[in-house]
C-alpha cells in the first residue's frame, strides 16, 4: 500500500522527534557521569565537636554555642568534667573521647583548657584544640601557678576568702571540695555583663572543684603537635587577658580578643561559635 506524501512526511518527522529526544537522554547521562563528575569528591564530615566545661560548672555552660554548632551541622558533645583532679579528669574525658569515631575538635573553657590539653596528648583523631578563656599549661604548670602568673586575677587572693570547703570522704588529707563563695562568683565570672538573677542560678548550682585540682601539675601538652586556637576575654577576672595572651603565644594559637569577661560562651557565644568553626574548617 502506497503512503501518501502527507503521511509519509508525519513518519520522518517522528522519527527525527524519536531521534532527537534518544540523543537528548543521552547528552544528559553523560552530562552527568562526564569528567567533571568523575573527579569530584563528596565533602568531608564535619568534625564531632567535644565541649568541656571548666570548674565551678557543667555542660549548661555550653548551652548557647551547643545550640549555634548544631544549628550549622556539627554533632555536638558536652561530657561532664568530674573537676577531680587534671590526671583523673584527662583520663576520664581520654576514655570518653575513644567512644567517638571519626575526627575531633575539642575545646576546653576555664579549667577545662588544663583537661584537654592532658587528655589530647597522642590522640591522632584530635585534630584541632580550642581554648576558650582557658588554662593552656605547660609540662609542670599549674592552675594556681598560672592563675597567679599576672596580676589581676580575683583566684589570687587569700583562698579562704574565696571558697566555702565541704570535705571529699575518704579523700587524702588536704583535698576538699570547694565552692565559690556566691559574694565573690559573680566577680569572678561575669563582670557585671550577666544580670544579677542569672548569676545567682550559676552560683547555685555550681559543682565543685577538688582543691588537689588547683595544684596538680600538667603532663606533656597537647598543643605542641596539635594545631590549637584561643578565645581571651579582655575583661576575664579569673585569668587575666595578659595571662592568655602570653599562653596563646606559647602555644602558637590562633587568637581572637573579645571584650567579654570570663564566661564569654555565654556573653558572646557567636564569636566563641566562630572560633570554633574556624578550628573545625581548618582540619578539612
Amino acid at each position: 500500500m502506497k503512503l501518501s506524501f502527507r503521511r509519509r512526511l508525519f513518519y520522518v518527522g517522528a522519527a527525527i522527534g524519536a531521534l532527537t529526544l534518544t540523543g537528548a537522554g543521552i547528552g544528559t547521562a553523560q552530562a552527568s557521569t562526564g569528567i567533571g563528575s568523575l573527579h569530584s569528591h563528596p565533602a568531608a564530615a564535619k568534625p564531632t565537636v567535644v565541649l568541656v566545661h571548666g570548674a565551678w560548672a557543667d555542660g549548661s555552660s555550653w548551652d548557647k554555642v551547643t545550640a549555634k554548632l548544631q544549628h550549622d551541622g556539627y554533632r555536638v558533645v558536652t561530657p561532664p568534667n568530674l573537676l577531680s583532679g587534671v590526671e583523673n579528669d584527662a583520663a576520664n574525658l581520654r576514655a570518653y573521647l575513644d567512644t567517638i569515631t571519626g575526627p575531633v575538635v575539642l575545646v576546653g573553657h576555664s579549667y577545662g583548657g588544663t583537661v584537654i590539653t592532658n587528655a589530647a596528648l597522642g590522640d591522632e583523631q584530635i585534630k584541632a584544640l580550642v581554648y576558650v578563656d582557658a588554662y593552656i599549661p605547660d609540662t609542670h604548670d599549674s592552675v594556681y601557678s598560672l592563675t597567679s602568673a599576672q596580676p589581676g586575677s580575683v583566684f589570687a587572693a587569700d583562698p579562704s576568702t574565696l571558697f566555702d570547703q565541704v570535705a571529699i570522704p575518704g579523700a587524702e588529707e588536704g583535698n576538699a571540695n570547694l565552692y565559690v563563695k556566691p559574694s565573690i562568683f559573680g566577680k569572678a565570672f561575669a563582670d557585671k555583663t550577666i544580670p544579677a538573677k542569672d548569676v545567682a542560678v550559676l552560683a547555685a548550682r555550681q559543682r565543685p572543684l577538688a582543691s588537689k585540682a588547683l595544684l596538680d601539675e600538667s603532663g606533656e601538652p597537647a598543643w605542641r603537635t596539635i594545631p590549637s586556637w584561643s578565645v581571651i576575654g579582655k575583661q576575664d577576672a579569673v585569668i587575666p587577658a595578659a595571662e592568655q595572651i602570653a599562653m596563646s603565644k606559647r602555644a602558637k594559637a590562633h587568637t581572637v580578643e573579645i571584650n567579654a569577661p570570663h564566661l564569654s560562651m555565654v556573653t558572646d557565644a557567636g564569636a566563641v561559635t566562630n572560633q570554633i568553626e574556624a578550628a573545625a574548617k581548618a582540619t578539612n
